[in-house]
């Protein structure tokens, strides 16, 4: 760790993830380099070296922020309610994840290679924040939606985050993809992430 206060720390790390997000707005996941991601920050890209060893790891650093801005979201909702109906359960859901398209592209596409090539601290911070969604989504459940119970409720989170892991390519297409789609003759009728999930939480929760 290279010298300095943890608040300097702390913001060479947000630079570095910043630069990966700009990036993953307009290159593919294949097409950033640690050498693109070092042209957008104002240090050196060895300098890098000192806070992530692979873009992977920037990477996951950038799917944990994520998670965590979704976490605070669905917290903020918890709190400032008394109830919710099931349809109010899947509109708080299916519009934080419309609001995080990024947190689902990660998910979607590059889940498995950024743990795989992420040094175990690094992983072990990414897990946390994935245990805390989990467990915020539970006490999401287990505040409006007490007749569920212990098995219910897992038995949705088993249902749900499988599906965050799947949603992104049903709902965000190229005209590429639907040209691809015409041609060979697929009927296929596209509908909006926010949709989707609504519709998917509303049958969750009925099980």
């Amino acid at each position: 760790m290279p010298a300095g206060s943890v608040e300097r720390t702390n913001a060479r790390k947000e630079e570095i993830i910043n630069a990966c997000e700009k990036l993953y707005q307009t290159m593919s996941f294949k097409e950033i380099t640690l050498k693109e991601i070092g042209k957008e920050t104002t240090f050196s890209r060895t300098s890098i070296y000192n806070y992530f060893q692979t873009k992977e790891e920037i990477f996951l650093a950038l799917l944990k922020r994520e998670y965590d801005s979704w976490i605070s979201e669905l917290e903020t909702i918890t709190e400032s309610r008394d109830s919710m109906t099931d349809d109010e359960i899947a509109d708080a859901l299916a519009g934080t994840l419309d609001r995080r398209k990024q947190l689902l592209k990660i998910m979607s596409m590059n889940h498995y290679d950024l743990e795989e090539n992420s040094r175990m601290e690094r992983l072990v911070e990414f897990k946390r924040s994935y245990g805390k969604a989990l467990t915020t989504v539970k006490s999401l459940l287990a505040k409006f939606r007490k007749d569920m119970g212990e098995e219910k409720q897992q038995e949705f989170l088993y249902s749900f985050f499988p599906f965050m892991f799947g949603i992104y390519p049903y709902t965000v297409v190229t005209e590429k993809q639907k040209e691809a789609m015409q041609k060979a003759g697929v009927d296929y009728t596209y509908s909006s992430l926010y949709d989707l999930t609504f519709i998917a939480v509303k049958r969750m929760l009925k099980n």
